[in-house]
C-alpha cells in the first residue's frame, strides 16, 4: 500500500464502454491519501443520456471513494466537469455536501511545500466548449469513435504480443489542429492562474497528462481513465509527481489485469 499526501484524477467517464475501470480499481485500492481530488468528468452523464451502461465494477469504484471519504479518513473533493455538469447546478453558495465527499466547481489546494494550487477541470477555458457546444458534441462523437476502434485494435495487438497503443492520443498528437488547441487551452488556463496569483494549476478536460512549467506557472494535468490512465500525486515533501498506471502488470485479486505503475519526471 503506498500513501501520498494528496491524489488527482480526472477523465474517468464511468458508464462508458471506453473507461478503464479495472485499472482505476486495482490503482483506488494500492494507494491511500490525505486528499482525494477528483477534477471533473468522473461521470459521463452525456452518454448516459443516450443509453444505460453501468457495470458493477463502476458501482465499486463509486464504492472505493465512498469508503476512502469514510473509512480511510481522506478528505474527497469532487470538481465537477462538462461531462458531469449536472452536479453543478446543485452546489449552493460554491459547495455540496454528499456524505463525507464535498463537492464545489474549484478548489485551492497548499502543498506541503507551500506552493498554492488552483485545482479546476478546465472547461470553462475550452474556447470551443463555451462557445461552439454542438462542435464539443460533434467531437465527443468522433472521440468515441476512436476509442471503439482503439479497443479492438488492442485486443488485435495484444494476440500478437504487443503492448497497449493508443489510436486517439496518436491522432491528437499528428493533428495540427488538435495540437494547436491543446497548445492553446494550456496556455489559456495557465495566464488565469497566475491572474489568480497562484503557483501552478491543476486540471484535466483535454486527457492530455502534462506536468510542465508554462512561463512562471506550474501547468499540471491529470490525464485520464480512458486512453492514459494517470494520476497526479504529492508526496510527503510537497513534490507532485505524475504517475502512468501501465496497461501491462499483473492479475489483482479478481483476476483482472491491472496494471504497472511507471513515473514520469519528479518535481519542476
Amino acid at each position: 500500500m503506498q500513501h501520498y499526501r494528496a491524489i488527482w484524477i480526472s477523465d474517468v467517464h464511468l458508464g462508458t464502454k471506453g473507461c478503464k475501470a479495472a485499472h482505476l480499481n486495482a490503482f483506488l485500492k494500492e494507494h491511500t491519501c490525505e486528499y482525494l481530488y477528483l477534477v471533473g468528468d468522473i461521470i459521463d452523464g452525456w452518454r448516459m443520456r443516450q443509453g444505460l451502461f453501468w457495470p458493477s465494477l463502476h458501482n465499486r469504484i463509486i464504492r472505493r471513494f465512498i469508503r476512502k471519504a469514510e473509512k480511510e479518513n481522506t478528505k474527497v473533493i469532487y470538481i465537477p466537469g462538462n461531462h458531469d455538469e449536472f452536479l453543478r447546478e446543485y452546489i449552493h453558495e460554491h459547495k455540496l455536501e454528499m456524505g463525507n465527499i464535498r463537492i464545489v466547481n474549484e478548489a485551492y489546494h497548499e502543498t506541503e511545500n507551500g506552493d498554492l494550487l488552483w485545482i479546476v477541470h478546465g472547461d470553462a477555458y475550452d474556447g470551443v466548449a463555451q462557445y461552439h457546444r454542438w462542435l464539443t458534441f460533434a467531437g465527443d462523437a468522433g472521440y468515441n469513435f476512436l476509442i471503439w476502434i482503439n479497443i479492438y485494435l488492442n485486443r488485435i495487438r495484444k494476440l500478437f504480443g504487443l503492448p497497449y497503443w493508443s489510436l486517439s492520443n496518436a491522432v491528437k498528437n499528428k493533428v495540427k489542429r488538435a495540437v494547436s488547441y491543446m497548445f492553446e487551452f494550456e496556455h489559456t488556463i495557465a495566464r488565469e492562474a497566475l491572474r489568480r496569483k497562484t503557483d501552478g494549476v491543476i486540471c484535466g478536460h483535454i486527457h492530455q497528462p502534462a506536468k510542465k512549467l508554462i512561463g512562471k506557472v506550474q501547468y499540471y494535468n491529470c490525464g485520464d481513465w480512458v486512453e492514459n490512465c494517470t494520476a497526479l500525486v504529492e508526496d510527503d515533501l510537497g513534490l507532485i509527481q505524475l504517475l502512468y498506471w501501465a496497461e501491462i502488470g499483473h492479475e489483482d485479486s479478481d483476476n483482472e489485469v491491472v496494471p504497472e505503475l511507471n513515473f514520469l519526471g519528479g518535481s519542476i
